[in-house]
């Protein structure tokens, strides 16, 4: 998953100045309780605009699924908004936009998420709808609507992988790196094969088993009062019946020892090259400072790859590196696309000199620094909308940190220093234990 850097205020390190009081400590005051059920509600009272988020994580993704049943996390976050018990289809957007809101969702492998934003005094519809197909989604759920949402999800995947240029790429990755009984092995969006095995029972089976209240957590963020906001999480959500435990995942060991190659041809005009590395786990050693080797590397066009493939030499049409850090394990990729008449084997050698080049010494103080702005920054603008601040809450809580875990985070980055930096490159990005794959155009085959 790539991260979404999130805090409130820069933390102050510098002595302050006579007559000047030391800037607090970065804090995100929040109320937590647990209804009878078990669902887990955290409250942030936020004033600065009259708007409010509700945000509910059930606590289930791609990685809760079984090989041959691929997908279901990701169709039911479709299933979700086509109706429940007391909410016709349809009527579920037409009631949020008519109070001036919105909403949304999106699936990961550890997580689902919903959100509405919408006007502080329209609080009681958000819980109201989100209470209503937590409870009552079921009693809508013919196999008919399973059905329509199914070839929903495969248009999409046909979209976003099939006919996407390099879109098969990432699946390939995935199945590369991962084991083939990892829960990471398969995309999100899940197989075409397990999308059109799938039955209506395989569904209603899904559901109760992790769409429960004992398996989710509600954040409801910005204009609001606690006690009332309280009691109105409590009127529309006690009576919903918990479910049977869930139990944790229990991902078997992933490891590289050798380097992985494969090509694929694709109907593009350039080549592209992907590297991809075995990674720790978000919020673990090392995950932090993973983050800073790509922005080292990739962060801006002063950064290494950046400058030397696309400025300097003009082989390369792009790159980019990222840590995408998930719950249970992260991976680490560079990705650079050819300029036409140059190659991927070009753009591997440049690459691979200059990850040379960071593990034989550190990185510039200035690099590092850099590095550490541009986290601070998107710190920044992630906490500028209450919305984005409510679902930092919720995950926060998923990974097991508490809520106000903003502080701690950001101290992630800000105490590195470049050996630090330099010690992660050699450590998970070496020469002989990663995958490798190139996308060639069709021509080429």
């Amino acid at each position: 998953m790539r991260r979404l850097f999130m805090t409130l205020l820069l933390v102050a390190c510098a002595v302050p100045l006579r007559g000047q009081t030391a800037t607090p400590p970065l804090q995100v005051p929040y109320t937590q309780f647990r209804l009878a059920n078990g669902l887990t509600v955290i409250l942030h009272q936020d004033k600065s605009v009259p708007i409010v988020t509700v945000n509910v994580w059930y606590h289930v993704g791609s990685a809760n699924e079984k090989p041959g049943r691929t997908g279901f996390a990701h169709l039911f976050e479709h299933l979700m908004f086509e109706g429940s018990k007391n909410v016709k289809e349809g009527v579920f957007d037409t009631l949020l936009e008519s109070a001036g809101g919105n909403n949304n969702g999106s699936t990961t492998n550890d997580r689902t998420n919903y959100f509405e934003d919408l006007p502080s005094n329209a609080l009681e519809l958000a819980l109201y709808l989100e209470s209503d197909r937590m409870a009552y989604l079921l009693d809508t759920m013919t196999p008919q609507r399973v059905d329509g949402q199914r070839d929903v999800v495969k248009n999409e995947r046909r979209q976003s992988y099939e006919n996407q240029p390099y879109g098969m790429a990432s699946i390939e990755i995935d199945r590369m790196l991962w084991p083939q009984n990892h829960p990471y092995n398969w995309p999100t969006i899940g197989y075409m094969e397990d999308l059109t095995a799938a039955s209506h029972s395989d569904v209603v089976e899904f559901f109760k088993k992790y769409y429960v209240p004992n398996n989710a957590s509600l954040v409801v963020a910005g204009d609001i009062d606690i006690p009332r906001t309280k009691a109105l999480v409590e009127r529309w959500f006690n009576e919903i019946p918990r479910g049977a435990d869930v139990e944790p995942i229990a991902p078997p060991s992933a490891i590289l020892t050798e380097v992985k190659k494969k090509t694929l041809t694709d109907r593009v005009a350039l080549e592209r090259l992907y590297l991809a590395w075995l990674t720790p786990r978000m919020y673990a050693p090392g995950d932090a400072s993973l983050d800073m080797v790509s922005s080292v590397l990739s962060g801006g066009k002063n950064s290494r790859l950046y400058k030397r493939l696309v400025y300097d030499t003009q082989i390369a049409q792009d790159v980019s590196a990222f840590q995408q850090s998930g719950a249970i394990g992260s991976e680490f990729q560079i990705i650079a696309t050819a300029r036409r008449g140059h190659t991927a084997a070009e753009l591997q050698k440049v690459i691979d000199e200059e990850l040379e080049k960071l593990r034989r010494e550190p990185p510039e103080p200035r690099e590092v620094q850099r590095a550490i702005n541009q986290i601070e920054a998107s710190f920044y603008r992630r906490m500028e909308r209450v919305s984005n601040k409510a679902d930092s809450l919720n995950g926060y809580y998923f990974a097991g940190g508490g809520p106000d875990y903003f502080a701690e985070d950001l101290a992630r980055y800000t105490s590195l220093s470049p050996s630090d930096v330099q010690a992660a490159a050699i450590r998970w990005l070496p020469a002989d234990r990663r995958v490798e794959v190139i996308v060639l155009p069709e021509a080429k085959k």
